[in-house]
């Protein structure tokens, strides 16, 4: 009966198309083990996968290019790393790639790699303990992804969203990083680190032991510490916004045993510390260049550990920090040079005209370094009754106080024409193995570039079977 009919039709479509409109009722269909395509493409085929879910964990032996087209998940299920590229030349692209392993010592990842001039882009890494990890891999790019960390997991025991580890002339860009760990960079050269976005971590971006390096353009916020650079020689870090490191550990930017270091024209900003020097530079006849930074609305603008030479600041500008300099012993930081930068509690005149103060600026250091040498007392810093003492002190001082620093060409106002050279464009360290940044070298010993670098584990000798790269 045509009237029957009608209302089978009617029910049917209420059960079974109805749901689906409404939203997310009909899941993505199981696609099963992402290994089995895997394993029956062809050598530099492309694999597109349909929409759905995958089941990893996966490994990629030759190059392959697989894309998810924004619509495939490969789930881990929970052990080992989702996808590895034991490959050169592999591409991966617009995936979602969840529920990695938990396992530190295995480093249980989004992707890692282990081959050369991989890609791994656009992809959403997330709930995976690491997000991508390279070791003893170079030429790869990691390239606009989303990388979190286990949501479930403390920030100390979180994974690394970005880890390259005795890696070369990687391109680490253009990837937004939220609630992972660190982005850490060990013993690895030559790499870039480029138009970032991190936060929500503890480490924004950590250098151990490794040399010229480029950071340029990203933004590091709420992390404990937006960069931090240890043991670590020749790093370039140049036009980046590091804001909103707070908290007792709070630091910008900072430096253990740093040398040779350039860092320029980055915007420092409402951070606990703004800049942390720690017997830095470390190498003998090195310099650390601190030039065209805006270091302003932190608690301490400059901190330094002791009493330590070889920083040059010069073009910067300190404004609005409770207080511009300080050493967390009573010493002075009047051995480094201070040339040329704005101050804005500077009190002086320019009567010639010049952009310049007629005298010195002078930082002392009078009673208000209570707070400084008693922690508890940190708590009133920048309150009526320290600034009390701050004025008696220079009224009537009981003590000789200490020079801080001595800048004999203070700017008068904030925007100026620099005295240091700025970047002129197209100053990175691509397809650069004997200049660094400009710098030539002897092309006989290779000095000063990352060529002519040690290799304490061995890891390039050809004869350790084990740690060959894949062919």
């Amino acid at each position: 009966m045509p009237g029957l009919r009608s209302f089978i039709t009617l029910v049917l479509w209420c059960v079974l198309v109805l749901p689906g409109l409404a939203g997310g009722a009909v899941r993505a269909k199981d696609m099963g083990p992402l290994q089995k395509l895997i394993d029956a493409a062809e050598k530099n085929a492309v694999i597109v996968l349909e929409p759905g879910t995958y089941s990893g964990p996966a490994v990629v032996t030759r190059p392959l290019t697989i894309d998810g087209r924004g619509k495939a998940t490969i789930d881990g299920g929970g052990k080992g790393t989702v996808i590895i590229l034991k490959t050169n030349g592999a591409t991966l692209k617009n995936l979602r790639l969840v529920n990695s392993g938990d396992q530190h010592n295995d480093l249980d990842a989004g992707v890692q790699v282990r081959g050369d001039f991989n890609v791994v882009k656009d992809n959403v890494i997330e709930e995976c303990l690491f997000g991508v990890d390279l070791q003893q891999s170079s030429n790869n790019v990691v390239r606009r992804n989303h990388i979190s960390s286990k949501s479930d997991a403390e920030l100390g025991v979180k994974g690394d969203a970005i880890r390259l580890w005795y890696s070369r002339n990687n391109k680490i860009v253009d990837n937004i990083i939220t609630h992972s760990r660190d982005l850490v960079v060990w013993y690895s050269a030559d790499n870039i680190i480029s138009g970032n976005r991190v936060s929500d971590g503890r480490y924004g971006l950590h250098f151990m032991y490794s040399r010229y390096n480029l950071v340029e353009n990203n933004q590091f916020w709420r992390n404990l510490v937006g960069i931090f650079l240890m043991y670590s020689d020749s790093v370039v870090v140049r036009k980046n916004r590091v804001f909103r490191a707070q908290g007792p550990a709070g630091v910008g930017i900072g430096f253990k045993e740093a040398s040779n270091m350039e860092i320029t024209d980055n915007e420092i900003l409402y951070n606990s510390t703004g800049l942390y020097l720690d017997v830095s530079p470390f190498q003998p006849d090195t310099t650390n260049r601190i030039y065209r930074n805006t270091i302003a609305f932190n608690d301490t603008g400059a901190k330094f550990l002791n009493d330590w030479t070889g920083n040059h600041f010069t073009d910067n500008v300190f404004s609005n920090n409770i207080r511009h300099v300080s050493v967390s012993t009573f010493a002075s930081a009047k051995r480094n040079i201070w040339k040329a930068n704005y101050w804005d509690d500077y009190e002086g005149f320019d009567q010639d005209k010049d952009g310049y103060g007629d005298k010195p600026y002078r930082l002392m250091v009078y009673a208000d370094r209570i707070w400084m040498d008693v922690p508890d007392a940190a708590f009133f810093k920048g309150t009526p009754i320290l600034s009390l003492f701050d004025f008696m002190e220079r009224l009537a001082p009981f003590t000789s106080p200490l020079l801080m620093l001595e800048d004999k060409e203070p700017r008068m106002a904030r925007n100026f024409t620099p005295i240091t050279a700025a970047p002129t464009g197209g100053e990175t360290n691509e397809g650069k193995s004997l200049e660094v940044f400009g710098a030539n070298t002897d092309a006989s010993t290779k000095a000063g570039t990352s060529m002519s670098k040690s290799d304490p584990f061995g890891l390039h000798d050809p004869n350790i079977g084990y740690l060959k790269k894949p062919k």
